[in-house]
């Protein structure tokens, strides 16, 4: 891995990009809150993309609260070039891709207050590489639309109908007629071309009300649309049908029903992506015994369909893509570890050998690469490596280090993850995660049990700032992959994990019994902390088994399942999420918020302002019900930031505060 003259200038973008995101003084391992700064600080790229020739670099790093969007010259060198950003936190740069090698499009979120409920809504803006020529991509909107565009369009294949367009999903408004022959009738989903400098529009698929999502093949060729037909009062059914086009036609065919409407996992064929040269389109389908599979349906009309990839002990929920044309390479899915499997038989040895390369071999993920896929962009990180962004020739063969995902973390010894199961009441192994402290005791300490968010999610090997700050203050953390977790198929699943909580916060309670059992966690030295659903098992737990935890921190927590019902009615999915809590004498025994006077210890809690995942008021009502019933409780409340808190001050407080309120309530 020799060095070059440009790479040599661009591997300062380690240093500058740190001094964008402001500067973090060192720590000592005994000191908790420099310790904080050090892991609350914020992840250093939060969206990279390599040009179609393979040249620059556009990454969107921290600045403040908000971002900036910084261009690097990997073949010029010199420091790296900031051309857009903001920094407030209400106002966000999900992805910034290069449309030309010196054009790029950038998707920007922002968040508002509407009649009382917090919304977002996004607009596509276009840049050249060096901050010039800026303007927005999203179709202007006319007085007399009838109805506000939330969407905002999106690029859905960077190669449009002719060289330099790009496809884009877009939403149709229509428009008051009253006085006018001019006004449009368009309403729905619809596809145009758009020109990458010009910003000219072309019609490719006209509007659907009923369309929901389109999927092309790369090229520039729409071959499946996805539509639901919405309830007489306008919510979302969560019931979708998928239609697609063969080669070089117009016309329209069933492929397939997708139903998410039960509240728990869907049913049917859904599609992710479709391979042109072989023309079938992949998706997701269930097997007989409840694990998700990958398959592939053919799109020459003979609907043949295909296993691709499928387990009978976890779930295949990944399917691998690279480049501009989004071209399937492999599937991957997660055991103990996550494992991928490769279509590509170059990059099946390609993945290994640069893993073999790299200093303790971390393993390897690909994130971008130039328009013919000779020079590469990769990730590698493990559970002791938060991540390295690398860049790769394949015809020089040529490595080189990009920037470290956490520079603040660099030097510093952390804690390996190791995949454990621990025995739930009924017999039932429970997988999950137990990470000990680098150095120091590793029996009789301090523990936390961390059920992860969601509810249908689960945690996975890996890098948790969250877990190895915890664990670097002498903690061991387990995080269960209790049942109502996705990834171990239908069985594991269950309805989930809010209308099945007696089995999750049993399995959750477990796990704190099988610390104790084993003399990991000391007596009386056992705490929960979680965030979102986490938050909400934490609190159920305190009210189902009072007194296992000596101590709760929840962040940005569900308390009330009725509340939570109430909130979401307020939106087009309300209904889907209706039917995800369901109806029951579970809504009222699952709420803690209900049940605060059974709770015997202490209570942290932290929550976000503008949090659009779990309203602020679910926090304030708990907090409010806890002390009225003269519980030991403490409230912190983050102005201005949504659920994800991403603040490198907020993280920091949050981190320090709850380690000094688990020493507190822990007398350690």
């Amino acid at each position: 891995m020799k060095g070059s003259r440009a790479w040599g200038v661009a591997l300062a973008l380690v240093a500058a990009c740190a001094g964008l995101a402001g500067a973090v003084r060192a720590a000592e391992p005994g000191d908790g809150s420099a310790l904080a700064a050090r892991f609350g600080a914020r992840v250093s790229i939060q969206g990279i993309s390599l040009s179609p020739d393979g040249k620059k670099l556009a990454m969107i790093v921290p600045a403040g609260d908000g971002q900036q969007l910084v261009i690097v010259d990997l073949v010029a060198g010199g420091a790296p070039r900031p051309i857009l950003g903001d920094p407030r936190a209400d106002e966000r740069l999900m992805a910034c891709q290069w449309v030309t090698d010196n054009r790029l499009f950038c998707r920007v979120v922002l968040e508002v207050d509407n009649v009382g409920a917090l919304v977002s809504y996004s607009r596509v803006i276009a840049i050249d590489a060096d901050g010039s020529h800026s303007a927005v991509v999203t179709a202007p909107s006319s007085y007399r639309s009838l109805a506000f565009d939330w969407f905002g369009g999106g690029v859905i294949d960077w190669n449009g109908a002719r060289p330099g367009q790009v496809l884009m999903a877009r939403a149709y408004v229509p428009e008051f007629t009253t006085g006018t022959r001019l006004a449009s009738d368009a309403d729905g989903l619809g596809v145009d071309s758009v020109d990458a400098i010009t910003l000219a529009r072309t019609p490719v698929e006209p509007p659907r009300h009923a369309a929901t999502r389109y999927l092309t093949d790369g090229l520039g060729h729409v071959r499946i649309m996805a539509v639901t037909h919405d309830s007489a009062t306008g919510y979302a059914t969560g019931k979708y049908e998928y239609l697609y086009r063969k080669k070089g036609g117009r016309g329209w065919d069933t492929l397939g029903r997708l139903d998410a409407s039960s509240g728990g996992r869907a049913s049917g064929f859904a599609p992710v992506a479709i391979d042109p040269a072989l023309d079938l389109v992949y998706g997701f389908d269930t097997t007989a015994d409840g694990f998700q599979e990958l398959a592939s349906i053919r799109l020459d009309g003979s609907g043949t369909r295909a296993p691709v990839l499928a387990r009978h002990d976890v779930d295949v929920d990944e399917v691998l893509t690279i480049g501009r044309q989004h071209r399937v390479v492999g599937a991957s899915f997660a055991t103990d570890r996550r494992q991928v499997e490769f279509f590509d038989p170059d990059l099946a040895k390609l993945g290994p050998a640069l893993s073999r390369a790299l200093p303790d071999h971390p393993p390897v993920a690909f994130v971008d690469a130039s328009a013919d896929e000779g020079r590469l962009l990769l990730v590698a990180s493990s559970d002791t490596d938060p991540g390295t962004i690398y860049w790769f020739d394949k015809a020089s063969h040529h490595l080189e280090q990009v920037l470290t995902l956490r520079p603040e973390l660099e030097g510093m010894a952390l804690a390996p993850m190791q995949p454990v199961t621990f025995p739930a009441a009924d017999g039932t192994a429970v997988p999950g995660y137990l990470t000990l402290p680098p150095t120091g005791p590793r029996t009789g300490i301090p523990a936390i049990v961390m059920p992860h968010g969601g509810p249908s999610d689960r945690d996975q090997w890996g890098f948790d700032w969250l877990v190895q700050y915890f664990a670097a203050r002498g903690f061991a953390v387990l995080q269960p992959n209790y049942r109502g977790s996705s990834g171990y198929g239908a069985g594991w699943f269950q309805h989930n994990g809010f209308q099945s909580w007696r089995t999750a916060i049993g399995d959750i309670d477990d796990a704190g019994r099988w610390l104790l059992a084993r003399g990991i966690a000391a007596p009386g030295k056992l705490a929960i902390v979680g965030w979102s659903y986490g938050g909400y098992a934490a609190l159920q737990s305190g009210v189902t088994e009072p007194g296992l935890f000596r101590a709760i921190v929840a962040i940005a927590p569900v308390t009330d399942l009725e509340r939570l019902r109430s909130e979401e009615a307020q939106y087009l999915s309300g209904a889907v999420a209706d039917r995800m809590i369901g109806q029951g004498d579970h809504v009222l025994a699952g709420s803690p918020a209900r049940h605060a006077e059974a709770i015997r210890v202490p209570v942290l809690l932290f929550h976000g302002t503008r949090d659009q995942n779990v309203a602020v008021e679910q926090s304030r009502d708990m907090a409010d019900r806890l002390r009225k019933a003269g519980k030991d409780v403490d409230y912190v409340e983050f102005k201005g930031l949504n659920h994800q808190l991403d603040s490198a001050a907020a993280r920091t407080g949050l981190l320090s505060r709850s380690d000094a309120f688990l020493r507190r309530a822990l007398g350690i």
